[in-house]
């Protein structure tokens, strides 16, 4: 049976909102949101907050909900997946769920999907792409285009408008451009591997770290989704999440 963990990535020393990780959200602080939502999944074994900080530690360890953990991780890890790869490298596990920690509002059937293509020996990775409806998000670079060929598995992600169409005729066909949701499985060995990798020339472009994956020709599966959700990177998105919140009831 495959032993499969959730991991959440969540550093004090965010650029754009430092300690987002205890931002009150709705009377509670953001990371107990994500840690309620982590658990509602089903296929999970448990769940790990990988951290820097011991106030961040403090608040997770202080709401005792059962099989969630803390682990320590270094404060200078370039990027989460690294702080995760620290958090699962002595687990006995055959797969990690990394979910953003700025992420309140996760859908845990969306971590369930993703758990049950990871625990196949078919895929190295697998994430999660959404239509773009917006036309305005087409051409904006701080959205990830995502693309996929038939069968799901991945075949670039860009922040330019991909693909391109050489000869438009009005609006592009729905079902054409995909936005890249920021939740990752990974085959516990092969998220080992990755982090050893150094950077390639894509990622270094981009700085799309996902790339790396792929220029090592990962075999990365990507689920679709019509669930977004919402990243809190600021604290003027604090009152979007808990508008978006008070509608869920």
């Amino acid at each position: 049976m495959c032993k499969i963990v959730g991991v959440i990535p969540s550093r004090w020393g965010s650029t754009r909102f430092p300690g987002k990780s205890l931002a009150m959200i709705s009377g509670k602080p953001m990371v107990q949101w994500v840690v309620e939502r982590v658990k509602q999944a089903k296929k999970l074994d448990a769940v790990i907050v990988a951290t820097d900080d011991p106030r961040i530690a403090d608040c997770v360890g202080a709401l005792n909900i059962p099989d969630v953990t803390v682990a320590m991780t270094r404060p200078d890890h370039p990027s989460g997946t690294d702080r995760i790869a620290e958090a699962v490298q002595a687990l006995d596990i055959d797969a990690v769920i990394n979910v953003q920690g700025d992420e309140p509002l996760i859908d845990p059937a969306l971590i369930d999907e993703l758990a049950g293509v990871i625990a196949s020996d078919e895929w190295d990775m697998a994430t999660a792409a959404t239509p773009i409806t917006d036309e305005a998000q087409i051409n904006d670079p701080s959205v990830v285009k995502a693309v996929f060929n038939r069968h799901g598995q991945a075949l670039y992600f860009s922040r330019a408008t991909i693909p391109h169409i050489r000869e438009p005729n009005g609006l592009p066909d729905p079902g054409i451009y995909w936005r890249h949701i920021g939740i990752y499985a990974y085959r516990r060995d092969y998220l080992l591997k990755l982090v050893a990798e150094p950077p390639c020339a894509f990622e270094n472009l981009e700085k799309l770290e996902q790339l790396r994956a792929l220029d090592m020709g990962c075999r990365m599966k990507v689920i679709r989704t019509e669930d977004f959700g919402i990243g809190v990177d600021v604290p003027e998105d604090v009152p979007k999440a808990e508008a978006l919140l008070a509608r869920l009831g």
